[in-house]
C-alpha cells in the first residue's frame, strides 16, 4: 500500500478517534521532523509562515504552487501525517478541485480551505465568499478527493468571525451549511471570540469539529479543557516556530550590542536546558544517513 494512503487514513483516524490529538504547526521539513521526534502524531504546514519563510511576505502572499511544493518537500521525509493550509484553494471550485489533486499527488494526507475570497487577507481586510459558492468549492474538493483517495482529509473553515459585525449565529450557520451540503469531514469554527461559543459550536455542530485557538487567546484553554469540550484536535499553526523567532531575535539583539559574548551566554544557557541540547543531526535521522552508507556504499570504500 503506498504511504500517502497510510498517511491519509492515519489523519482520518485521528480526527474521527475520541482522544484529542495535537496538530503541530510549522513551515519546514526541520520542523515536522521536531514534532515527529518529539512524538507528535501529526503535522500542519502553516500557510502564513510559508509566505514569510518562501517569499518573505506577510500571509495571503502565496500561490498553489508555492503552497503544494513547500508540503512536498516536508512530506518527503516526514513519517507523520501532514495536514496542509489551502488557503482559498486559489480560485474558484474549478481551481479548488485542481488544488486537492495536486496536494494529494505531493502526498499532503489533509487540507483546510477557508471561505474568504481570493486571495485571502488577515486582520479586518477579510471578505468572505456566499455560502453558495464555498458549498460548490467544498463539493468540488470532495469530489476530487473520492476520485484518488478517499480517506484524504477535507477541512472546511469559516472565517466569518474575522469580519467587523458577524455574529456568532451567522458563523454556526455557515457551518452548519458546509457539513450538509458538502459532507466534509472535518469544521472549523475560526475567530470565535469567547471559549464558551468555541464549546457551544462543538456542540451544535455534527462530527469533527476544531476551533481555530490563537495563540494569544487569555486565558488559554487547556488540553484538558479543549478535550472535555469535544473538539477534535487542538491546532497550533506555529507551535514549531513560535517560540523560535522571538529567541533568534533575543540572541541577534543580544549579539549586535555584545558580539561573541552572546556566544557564550547561549552555550551556557543551552547546557541548562532540562530537555538537552537540540541536536541536529538526531532530529534529521543522521544515523539512518550513516547506516544507509555503510549499506550502500561499502563496496566503492574497499
Amino acid at each position: 500500500m503506498p504511504i500517502r494512503q497510510r498517511m491519509t487514513t492515519r489523519l482520518k483516524e485521528l480526527f474521527a478517534r475520541p482522544d484529542i490529538f495535537v496538530l503541530a504547526g510549522g513551515i519546514n521539513p526541520i520542523g515536522e521532523k521536531m514534532a515527529e521526534v518529539l512524538g507528535y502524531e501529526a503535522f500542519h504546514m502553516s500557510g502564513g509562515h510559508t509566505s514569510s519563510q518562501q517569499l518573505g511576505l506577510p500571509d495571503s502572499g502565496t500561490s498553489m504552487r508555492d503552497m503544494v511544493d513547500n508540503a512536498r518537500k516536508i512530506v518527503l521525509g516526514a513519517n507523520i501525517p501532514v495536514f496542509a493550509d489551502a488557503d482559498t484553494g486559489y480560485g474558484d471550485a474549478i481551481t479548488t478541485y485542481t488544488t486537492i489533486r495536486e496536494y494529494i499527488h505531493a502526498g499532503v494526507a489533509g487540507i483546510h480551505i477557508e471561505d474568504q475570497e481570493f486571495p485571502p487577507k488577515s486582520g479586518p481586510r477579510r471578505r468572505c465568499i456566499t455560502t453558495r459558492e464555498m458549498g460548490g468549492k467544498l463539493r468540488a474538493a470532495m469530489d476530487a478527493k473520492m476520485e484518488l483517495d478517499p480517506d484524504f482529509v477535507i477541512m472546511a473553515r469559516c472565517d466569518l468571525g474575522g469580519i467587523p459585525g458577524s455574529s456568532f449565529d451567522e458563523i454556526i450557520e455557515r457551518c452548519l451549511a458546509y457539513k450538509e451540503e458538502a459532507q466534509v469531514d472535518v469544521i472549523c469554527p475560526n475567530n470565535l471570540r469567547t471559549w464558551e461559543e468555541m464549546q457551544e459550536a462543538i456542540r451544535r455542530i455534527p462530527g469533527a469539529v476544531v476551533p481555530l485557538i490563537p495563540a494569544s487567546f487569555d486565558p488559554y484553554p487547556s488540553l484538558d479543557a479543549q478535550q472535555a469540550a469535544g473538539a477534535a484536535a487542538a491546532w497550533f499553526p506555529t507551535l514549531t516556530t513560535m517560540a523560535g523567532l522571538q529567541a533568534n531575535w533575543d540572541f541577534m539583539n543580544d549579539f549586535k550590542a555584545r558580539g561573541t559574548q552572546a556566544l557564550e551566554a547561549l552555550r551556557a544557557k543551552t547546557a541548562q536546558s532540562p530537555w538537552g541540547i537540540a541536536n541536529i543531526g538526531h532530529i534529521l535521522g543522521e544515523k539512518r544517513v550513516r547506516e544507509m552508507e555503510d549499506l550502500y556504499l561499502a563496496a566503492i570504500r574497499r
